[in-house]
């Protein structure tokens, strides 16, 4: 089987893990510290904060802007939940704005009809790995004095006009097993804002500046140093990784651009696309993935159901109609890219689509 996902952990990795363990700081020590600052480094910001997950950077994000109940939050319906969810953590109502059917991000132009005087900030998802069109939405979030929290937890290493993600706002990010880095769990925040970084710190913490010390409710959502020194030495492969994920989208798409029933991905101008997923549109989705994992091809749907759509949500009263966002989920399906593939499997996962 050609898994649609395959972390890469190797003899570096190992090895600063054994560092790690020798030391004995094992917990929000000087790996974390150094692990912050070449994160931030590597995204052109002044402050990264290292939390547990791409979910609590997302959340801390929120908390940190001073978002609460009765705000409201703008956002893709079609992402993984935690994009919305992180509005629910903090007492705020998600608002969902239909998406861009070439690119699968939000739709900028249907953005300032959600805007109420409840509205608190705007949550762009780089999906997939594509930057969303933020011109337009940096423009309006200045207009109508809202914060922006780029949900970048599956496109670090992206850029839009030459800008690296999260210079529009504060930036959120996943270092899962699956993402084009990783540190098997973990999240990042990065900010050119020292109130926001400050904010995030305490409350990653527990709220405490001091040992023992509380000046706020906090949480405990840090990251260990077992975790920083694996994302340390994957930092160092970001570009080379992002580089042959392109290299093999750009194979598939010239492989498969040309079938019947098939829509390959395609690219903002003026955008670096880094392909956390490569992902088509294809009618008759549910069959051909079925199809393709009898061929031995791993695939993945991401995703679904839109949020918005979701039982949690449903119950929470939402009857949005976002017809974009609707569709996408019946057609979207993620077929593999990750640098682990062979060009021999590369040949065979183009072989067993246009055989469908």
């Amino acid at each position: 089987m050609i898994s649609i996902a395959k972390p890469i952990i190797g003899q570096e990795e190992e090895q600063a893990i054994l560092e790690v363990i020798g030391s004995g700081k094992l917990v929000q020590g000087p790996k974390v510290q150094e692990f912050e600052e070449h994160f931030a480094e590597a995204c052109g910001a002044k402050y990264a904060i290292a939390v547990s997950s791409g979910t609590a950077a997302l959340h801390l994000a929120l908390l940190a802007h001073g978002i609460g109940p009765s705000d409201e939050v703008i956002t893709s319906p079609f992402s993984f939940i935690a994009s919305a969810n992180c509005a629910l953590y903090c007492g705020a109502k998600p608002i969902f704005v239909d998406i861009e059917p070439e690119y699968f991000t939000i739709d900028p132009s249907k953005i300032e009809a959600c805007i109420t005087p409840k509205t608190k900030a705007i949550i762009p998802v780089h999906l997939y790995g594509q930057y969303c069109d933020m011109d337009p939405i940096f423009e309006i979030a200045k207009k109508h004095n809202l914060f922006i929290v780029e949900d970048a937890c599956q496109s670090i290493g992206a850029s839009y006009k030459k800008n690296p993600v999260g210079v529009f706002g504060t930036a959120c990010y996943s270092l899962y097993a699956t993402k084009n880095i990783m540190t098997i769990e973990g999240g990042m925040i990065v900010t050119d804002d020292p109130v926001v970084s400050e904010q995030a710190r305490l409350l990653r913490n527990h709220g405490s500046p001091r040992t023992y010390e509380h000046i706020m409710v906090g949480y405990n959502l840090r990251m260990t140093d077992l975790t920083a020194a694996i994302g340390l030495v994957q930092l160092k492969k970001l570009s080379e990784r992002n580089s042959i994920r392109r290299e093999y989208a750009t194979f598939l798409t010239n492989n498969l651009s040309k079938l019947k029933g098939i829509t390959t991905p395609k690219i903002r101008p003026n955008a670096e696309h880094v392909f956390h997923q490569y992902t088509i549109r294809i009618t008759d989705r549910d069959s051909a993935a079925q199809k393709l994992k009898v061929q031995g091809i791993g695939v993945g749907i991401h995703y679904p159901t839109p949020i918005h759509k979701q039982p949690l949500y449903l119950k929470l009263g939402y009857t949005d109609s976002l017809p974009i966002a609707e569709a996408a989920s019946r057609e979207v399906l993620s077929l593999p890219v990750h640098p682990s593939l062979t060009k021999e499997d590369l040949g065979s996962i183009v072989k067993a689509v246009a055989n469908l």
